[in-house]
């Protein structure tokens, strides 16, 4: 529905009018940007054929120069902007992105330095770049929150055959995903290998924190066999000595392995290699037994480190040989490769030999107690939170590296909440003030999403005040969409509407989660349409992109309303969109099918189902893990409609997948609907032939239930039956 100046209007329905709905604000990209990603993630299409380079005169570039000289970089960029070509000169070009790039602290001046890329790349003048500004561009993208766009900069650089400056790519490897961290640092290795020694400038060589930064993209994946790899090359590159930051690297990597035997001894290493640990290499470990869940181990490094001890060493060899068994904590190996690591932490020290002293003192400082109240946290140790927040007060009177910070206060307050103690949680904020710590978003939004579990949503509206108005903070986008969740669990809809208007009021722009949430809340108050239109929204908005959540979020609003077939064309259009249906798909359309009764559509959403658990034979389709409410939901259907031998398939598969399925449910569902089949003494001679596969199947079905039945001794399985009349005919294999 339109109203207005053409703008789509929701409204929630049944009940009062909602607030409007606006279309988002029309999205401006970049002057004359041919491509941009959605959201912060730009990327330059190498596929897109760039337009013939337009040139300007001479006398505008001089123009250009003399303000960019000058320091006016504003001005020289609305110069830029209002001429319809580009810079013929290449220092103008450079200059201004380097200087845009410079002076990008703010997102206002990085969107100009964006702006300027896309449009060099609209008009094929990326050539007029050179190395120093493209790295210089790179590196204010990856501060700037746009990695993806440093990622695509750096390779383009590497295809043109520059060299990025190291700053620059360590900078975008330390805020991507591990994936593209890895392939952008091997595609900048692989350039400096292949060029000769004098050619490659020593502003490019990696450095030890290069070699930091992608080794912790390699713990955080989880690969010990590329962190091996990369820790060995390090040595081949004569910046690039392991230091401190390295081995607390390696520490993250043993416990993101599971190797609880080899965090000890990295202690050791540390100190046989003559190089002096830092304050985060304690807390390094103090994490990693925060993780295993070993937390008497994690109380026992910190008491020490406030003892003043030097002997670090001869605790964690302690713990090695006491064994996982007094404590009764399970070690997992998670990566079978994890031996690999043997060799960068050391041998493992013989009994009796001497074991290496600290140099000096580290007392624990506010984030090593913080992480150690997160394991109390999240053992449920709500008073030892307190306890501790409490001792850190005392302790930084004479210590202040000890003193709370927001962090450790933000921990305390997100404990009290978990526990649902808000009267406790919410009096943390008085006491950050009396401590003279400023509360952040984060803690307000911690605050926030206690009272929304709690379902106290107008003191969660309250506090929203309070942070905005006396607090001075802005709500951010996971503040709203904590309090539009918190609507969907008072099944208000429209309160969560009104939010989600609220939230683009403010200039808040919503994510893919607000676009969700929204959806749920209408899908659940038995709305399916109206998140339908949200749906049409989000599909609109280009700072988003339309996930399988939010497709799967339209198909269960339709199949609870009985829409069963509107659920399945949505279905059709998601995989025409490219996104696969998972287990929530099918388990949604598995539950319409049996409110709706409709055993043949079962059948054919089994096949399906079955068809993409078997896709490890190589059918050129996604595997997919069924789970319990999916696959029972198909077999009451097939049950209830007679098809034993379907059912039988599903519970096998159920079997296979450690899914124990629901004899008691099966076997009432069929003593009160199929005990009297086959009865008939009427039937004709034909019917009863027709029948005959089918009774096999249901007398294999009630061995499965242990009813009585006409097979006792034999598997319950169902197999083409051996000289049989071409397969008409099922027997018990």
């Amino acid at each position: 529905m339109l109203h207005g100046h053409g703008k789509p209007r929701l409204q929630a329905q049944p009940g009062p009018p909602a607030a409007p709905f606006p279309a988002p604000p029309p999205f401006s990209p970049p002057t004359t940007a041919s491509s941009t990603s959605r959201g912060n993630h730009h990327t330059l299409h190498s596929s897109i054929s760039p337009a013939p380079p337009l040139s300007t005169t001479h006398e505008d570039d001089d123009a250009l120069l003399a303000l960019l000289r000058a320091g006016e970089t504003d001005a020289a960029y609305r110069l830029f902007a209002a001429s319809p070509s580009l810079p013929e000169s290449p220092t103008a070009a450079s200059r201004l992105l380097a200087q845009l790039s410079y002076r990008s602290t703010s997102s206002h001046s990085f969107s100009r330095a964006a702006g300027l890329l896309h449009r060099l790349r609209a008009q094929g003048g990326l050539n007029l770049l050179d190395a120093n500004s493209l790295s210089l561009a790179a590196s204010a993208a990856a501060r700037s929150g746009s990695a993806h766009l440093a990622y695509s900069l750096l390779l383009s650089m590497l295809r043109r055959g520059l060299l990025p400056d190291r700053r620059a790519y360590t900078a975008a490897i330390s805020r991507l995903r591990p994936a593209h961290a890895l392939r952008l640092f091997d595609a900048v290795l692989h350039h400096l290998r292949r060029a000769p020694d004098s050619a490659s400038p020593s502003f490019a060589l990696p450095d030890t924190a290069a070699f930091n930064a992608v080794l912790s993209a390699c713990a955080d994946a989880g690969d010990c066999r590329r962190f091996r790899q990369l820790f060995d090359e390090m040595r081949s590159w004569p910046s690039a000595a392991p230091d401190a930051l390295t081995y607390n690297v390696a520490i993250k990597m043993c416990a993101r392995a599971g190797r609880r035997d080899l965090v000890a001894r990295v202690l050791e290493r540390i100190l046989s290699s003559g190089i002096a640990p830092c304050a985060t290499t304690f807390h390094s470990l103090v994490a990693a037994y925060v993780g295993f869940g070993d937390i008497p181990t994690a109380e026992r490094i910190v008491q020490a480190m406030r003892e003043g001890r030097s002997d670090v060493c001869l605790l964690l060899r302690h713990v090695a040989v006491e064994g996982n068994d007094e404590k009764g904590i399970a070690v997992i190996v998670v990566d079978e490769h994890s031996d690999v690591l043997e060799d960068i932490v050391g041998p493992k020290p013989e009994e009796g030999s001497e074991v290496p002293l600290l140099s000096r003192t580290y007392p624990p400082n506010s984030r090593v107690y913080t992480t150690l109240m997160k394991g109390y946290m999240n053992a449920g140790r709500v008073d030892d939170v307190v306890a501790m927040a409490r001792a850190m007060r005392r302790e930084g009177e004479t210590m202040p590296a000890s003193r709370p910070d927001h962090v450790t206060y933000t921990t305390v307050v997100s404990t009290l909440a978990a526990a649902g103690d808000m009267e406790r949680a919410h009096a943390v904020l008085d006491e950050m003030a009396r401590a003279g710590v400023p509360a952040s978003r984060v803690t307000y939004n911690v605050l926030i999403k206690g009272y929304c579990q709690q379902l106290q949503m107008s003191r969660a509206r309250e506090l929203l005040e309070e942070m905005t108005t006396d607090a001075g903070i802005e709500a951010d986008v996971v503040t709203y969409n904590t309090l539009i969740d918190g609507c969907v669990l008072m099944d208000d809809s429209a309160g969560a509407l009104a939010l989600f208007n609220e939230m683009r009021a403010r200039g808040v722009a919503p994510s893919t989660v607000s676009y969700t949430t929204l959806m749920k809340a209408f899908a659940a108050s038995g709305q399916p349409k109206v998140a339908h239109n949200v749906f049409e929204e989000m599909e609109k908005d280009p700072r988003v992109t339309v996930d399988r959540p939010a497709w799967n979020m339209l198909v269960e609003g339709y199949c609870q309303q009985g829409m069963l077939e509107t659920a399945k064309q949505t279905v059709e259009r998601m995989k025409e969109s490219g996104v696969q249906p998972d287990v929530a798909t099918y388990g949604s359309l598995a539950k319409g099918i049996a409110v709706a009764r409709k055993p043949g559509e079962a059948l054919l959403l089994w096949n399906e189902v079955k068809e993409r658990c078997e896709a490890g034979s190589g059918n050129g389709k996604p595997g997919l893990r069924p789970d319990e409410e999916l696959l029972d939901a198909l077999a009451d259907v097939c049950v209830r409609g007679a098809f034993f031998k379907k059912a039988l398939e599903i519970v096998a598969c159920m079997e296979e997948n450690g899914i124990a399925p629901n004899k008691t449910k099966y076997k009432k569902i069929y003593i009160e609907m199929h005990s009297r089949m086959f009865t008939s003494k009427h039937a004709s001679q034909a019917r009863q032939d027709r029948r005959r596969e089918r009774k096999r199947a249901a007398e294999a079905f009630k061995f499965w239930l242990g009813l009585p039945n006409s097979y006792y001794g034999s598997e319950w399985r169902v197999g083409p039956l051996v000289g049989g009349d071409g397969g008409d005919d099922d027997q018990l294999e």
